[in-house]
This record gives C-alpha cells, structure tokens and sequence, in this order.
C-alpha cells in the first residue's frame, strides 16, 4: 500500500533530499541557468522551418513546444516531431480536427456519464433522498399516486427553497484540502478507492469524480494536445465551482458542449455560451437575477386581467398592500450582481479596465431574465422577459436599450470588442504559454492580431507562437508546473500505461490542486508563487516516488525498459543516463551532486555494506530524478 510506502525510512531521506535540492533556488530562478552558457547561436535546422527560433537547439525547441503546447512528451515524441518538423505539429495542434484521436475515446468508454445529458444526469444519478422516493416507490406500486403526489409536493418545495442561491460549501474531506490549507494533504491514500467507484454508485459525486478521470485521461494519451491545454485554460477562465449545488450536474455539459468547442473558436462566442451555460447561470446566482420591480409589475398585471374580467368591465381598484410572508419572499428577489461584475473583472476587461461600480450594476440589469428553466428536471437557458428590466441602461458610456435578451447580448458585444479585453486576455494567454512577466512587445502584437481578428483565439494562438519571443531562451523551462501539469507530464515522461486514473486525481489534490474543486471564480493561479513551498515539493517527490515504484494503483510503468543499462552498472552512469532520459541532459551541478550522494543509500543500490555488488534501483533513481527542480519547471 502506499501508505505503507510513505511511511518508510525513504520517506525520511526525502525530506533530506527535499532540503538539499530547495538549494537550487528552484523558486527563484532555473536551475539550468547553473548550466554552461552557449558562446554560439545554434544554426538553422530544416526541422525549426519556418519557425522564428534562434536561441534554442532544435532538441530544446521540440522539448519547449512539448512542454507548454502540450502536457509534456512522451517517450519517442522528440524523434517523431523531428521527422514531420516542428511547425507542421504546431498547425495540425491549432488545428486539431484534423487529428485523428480515436484511441483516446475507446479509454473514456468506460465512464458513461460523459455522454449523457444533464436531464438523464439528474434522473441516473438522483440526491440521496430522491432516490430512496424512488425505491420506495418502486418497491410499493399500489402506492404509485400518493408516492408521485409527494414528489410533486417536493419538487414545489425545491422550487422555493434549494434553487436559492447556494452557500459555497467546502470541498468534501475525502477530496483534498484546498491549496490554501496549511496541510496542504489529504486525508486518505491517494491510492483508495472511492465509494462511488468502488460499489459503482449511482450517487451525484460519481459524475465529478468521472469528469476528472477524463480530464486526466484526455491529457494523458490524446493527441489533441493543445485542444486539452486550451480546455483547461478556458474552464479555469471561466470557472465554476463543482461542490456548490446543482453544479454537480452541470458541468459535464459545461466542459463538453461548451468549453470544448469554443476552446480556439471566437471569443465572443465563448462568452455567450457560457453566459447561457446553466453552470454558470447556477454558480453566480444569475438565474435569480430579476428586475426588483417585476414581482409588483407582475401583481398588478395578474390583478388587472382578473379585474377587467369582472362583471360591467369596471376599472381596476388600486390594489391592498401586501403582507404575507409568502409575498414578501417574492418581492426580495430582487437584482444579483454577481455576474455581472465577474463578466468584467475576470472574463472580459480584467480588473483594472475602465469599468465602475456603477457599470456592475448596469450590466446585471442587462442580464436580468437570464435563468434556468426546470432547474431540476432539464435544464435549459431560458429568458424570462417577465424578470428583465425594461429600462434604459448606461454600460462604460453607452446606452443600451435594444429590449429584451438582446440587451446581455449587446453587452457581451461591447465588452468582447473593448480594447481593456484584448490587452487582458492577449496577457493571459501570454502568461499561461510564456512567462509569469510576458515581453510587452509580444503581448502587443497579441492584442493588436485579437482586434484584427474580432477575437478569433487560434489566431491570437498563431500569432504567439509565431512570435520570437515564445521562443527565447529566457522563456524556456521559465513556468513552473501546476500540481496537474507535473503529474500529466510525469505519467507521459515515463510512458505509464494507465488502467485506473483516479489515484492520479486523487494525487493532484493531494500535492495541491482538487480538480474542479476551485471554489472563487478567479480559478486556479498560474504564477509560480501559488505552488512553491517546501512541501509542495515534497509531495511531487512522493508522487514520481510511487509512479516511478509502481506503488500508484491502476498505473504500470516500466522503469528499467527506459534506461536501456543493467542495474548492476556503475552509479554514475546509471544517473547520467537518467538525466538524459528525464532532463535532456539539463541540470544543474547541484541538482546532480545531491543525486549522485543519494545513491551510496542502502535502499537505493539494494546493497549491504560489505557486498562485492551493487544493483540501483532503477525506479528509485528515476523518481528521484523526476522529482528534481529541473522536471518542475516547463
């Protein structure tokens, strides 16, 4: 077990290791920079064709593409990209229904709610207390109408009550601890089975829990590589928190029908889709959203039908004030500004573009009526013009008053064609692919290609790429990785078959980074500062430990195949081979001398003191060296 595994001696001398290697200054700069420098610029090579590379090999050109296009390489993906060229791979990437991906989808068959629709997600996979009505019911069939008049009655109570907006609950103790918790652990062995898996549960946590195992699936082995990368940029963009109410539900379609296909499309269009999204309709309260008028506004229309129905056709009486709970409960849905703040500090023009309270509050009027229809049956985007609010509204200087749903999509429009919006997402993007500090140069030609294009996200994609600057040598291995980042690398580094994913979600979390469980809607950050620390480190070691040893369940790697040495071979050799294998040969002199003292350990070279012979440990070797702070680094 690899609880048993984490509690051996090894587990001391890790944190040795983890110690002699913060030595490297691996949160401050890279440890490559320990390395020789090169005197000469490399010459162009037919395999960088039409690429503006000038500072990198083509070795290290191919590894940075690997690295910040895609989830790290896989053994043999060097060779292959030399023999198509590099530029080729990048536009079949920024293009990737051109890539054939068959074999990933025989790997997700397994996992039947990724294609089911919410309304059969809901129905399948019912709360804990809706499916005992159900087996009750089931169960007593001359009881069939009373059963279905008692869920009737609970619907109209859900109605009233559980479609309030939902308090953001913490994510479940059997998931992880959320990156700001100073335990930064879980609280189980990453390598137990979840209840839901375990007796094939039909309960609601099994669709996020499927969900995640896709997401890592899909890193691991599509070849749709930047498909993947954008998809988890978008969604961190566009966050919604999985633990808060009927999000559970949600989110598969969010990611599938409208992350997804979005994902290098146009930015406009990946706005509106998620501002109709019932996901985050739910998450950002939007769906209560109303005019605080439209309650009175609706009375008093229902008042004066009844009246002008009455006898003579007499004229309608000012109606009685109104005080019963029920109507007071009513008369406080009032306006939610939720999303519309949110829709320009994080998904349009960033925090610091121009906008003021005052237009927070103008946009959510704009997007009143925007809701969900049967919340809890088939969800849908609905508009209900009855809660929008008719009035003329003023957003960053401009009126908006077309009437009705358009008055959000006129607002979508604006805000996707601000130049706050172009310079914010051309930085993020920049930040994401380039460096935590992107050249202002590069950010620029971004921007200036995003206004061209009306937001067309490949094209910005293209034009980064393109760029001199994603290719410096400041730029490269210049990110550090994101706890899901390392592990996808790790398992595609070492070419792990992988039977079962959820232990490796299970270890996200444990080193840092609960998969869809990011609870504000800033999502998870990308700067390094997020995921340094001493323990963070320690952690990873751990993991590329287990990997590495084969004591991840469901994971097969073979570590020895890698190397291609006898484990009987000299120490030295043995560690030089593993830093070409895992670091391209890249690191630093004190990465490798804390490595080198780590193997005249007993466990290492499975060895008493006095034998004539000793054999290393392949896999401990190569977890160690995986676990350096070159590997972290992107």
């Amino acid at each position: 077990m690899a609880s048993k595994h984490n509690d051996s001696p090894l587990k001391i001398n890790v944190r040795s290791i983890v110690s002699s290697l913060l030595a490297c200054t691996l949160f401050v700069a890279p440890c490559l920079d320990a390395a020789p420098a090169r005197d000469k610029k490399p010459k162009p090579d037919p395999i960088l064709k039409g690429l503006p590379v000038s500072d990198l090999t083509p070795d290290e050109a191919i590894l940075h593409a690997l690295n910040r296009l895609a989830y790290g390489p896989r053994p043999g993906d060097v060779e292959r990209l030399k023999q198509i060229g590099l530029a080729k791979w990048i536009d079949l990437q920024l293009n990737p229904n051109a890539i054939n991906d068959k074999s990933l989808d025989a790997r997700l068959e397994n996992l039947p709610t990724l294609r089911l629709t919410t309304a059969k997600l809901i129905e399948e996979y019912p709360r804990p207390k809706q499916a005992a009505k159900q087996a009750a019911a089931s169960k007593d069939e001359s009881k069939l109408q009373a059963a279905q008049s008692r869920s009737d009655s609970a619907a109209e109570s859900m109605t009233a009550t559980d479609d309030a907006p939902a308090s953001m609950k913490q994510v479940p103790a059997n998931v992880a601890t959320l990156p700001g918790n100073p335990r930064g652990t879980l609280s189980v062995d990453p390598n137990a089975v979840p209840r839901t898996i375990a007796d094939d549960s039909k309960r609601p946590q099994r669709i996020v829990e499927e969900l995640a195992m896709s997401k890592m699936t899909r890193v691991i082995y599509s070849d749709r590589q930047l498909q993947q990368v954008m998809d988890d940029f978008w969604f961190n963009h566009f966050n919604v928190f999985a633990g808060k109410g009927e999000d559970r539900y949600y989110l598969t379609s969010y990611e599938r029908d409208v992350i997804q296909p979005h994902a290098l499309g146009k930015f406009k269009d990946l706005v509106t889709a998620t501002a109709k999204s019932p996901a985050m309709l739910f998450y950002l309260d939007n769906f209560l959203s109303a005019d605080p008028r439209a309650a009175q506004r609706l009375t008093q229309e229902r008042a004066m039908r009844r009246q002008s129905r009455g006898p003579f056709n007499r004229s309608p009486r000012p109606l009685p004030p109104q005080n019963s709970q029920a109507q007071k409960k009513q008369q406080q849905r009032g306006l939610n500004e939720n999303y519309g703040r949110e829709l320009m500090e994080l998904h349009t023009l960033g925090v610091d573009g121009g906008y003021t309270q005052k237009d927070v509050t103008e946009v959510a009027r704009c997007f009143t009526g925007w809701t969900i229809e049967k919340p809890r049956e088939n969800p849908q985007f609905k508009f209900d013009e009855r809660m929008h609010d008719p009035d003329p509204k003023l957003v960053l200087g401009k009126k908006i008053h077309v009437g009705g749903m358009k008055d959000g999509e006129q607002v979508i429009e604006l805000l996707a064609r601000n130049p706050a919006t172009a310079r914010f997402i051309s930085t993020k993007l920049a930040r994401r692919f380039v460096s935590d500090d992107p050249p202002p140069p590069l950010v620029a030609r971004m921007v200036a290609t995003f206004k061209s294009s009306d937001g067309d996200i490949r094209a910005v994609m293209h034009t980064m790429i393109y760029s001199p600057e994603f290719w410096t040598r400041d730029a490269y291995r210049a990110k550090i990785k994101t706890p899901f980042e390392f592990v996808a690398s790790t398992v595609r580094t070492l070419g792990t078959d992988v039977d079962t994913p959820m232990p490796l979600v299970q270890w996200v979390a444990r080193i840092g980074e609960p998969l869809y469980q990011c609870q504000p809607p800033t999502g998870y950050s990308d700067k390094a500062e997020s995921w340094v620390n001493t323990g963070a480190l320690l952690n990873r070691l751990n993991f590329s430990l287990a990997l590495a040893g084969n004591k991840v369940r469901g994971s097969r790697t073979d570590a020895p195949a890698l190397f291609g040495l006898n484990s009987s071979a000299d120490s030295k050799q043995i560690l030089d081979r593993a830093v070409e294998l895992f670091l391209s040969g890249e690191a630093s002199p004190s990465t490798v001398a804390t490595l080198q003292k780590q193997l005249d350990d007993p466990q290492v070279v499975k060895a008493k003191l006095d034998d004539p012979v000793k054999q290393v440990d392949l896999a401990i070797v190569t977890g160690l060296v995986l676990g350096a702070p070159e590997f972290q680094r992107r």
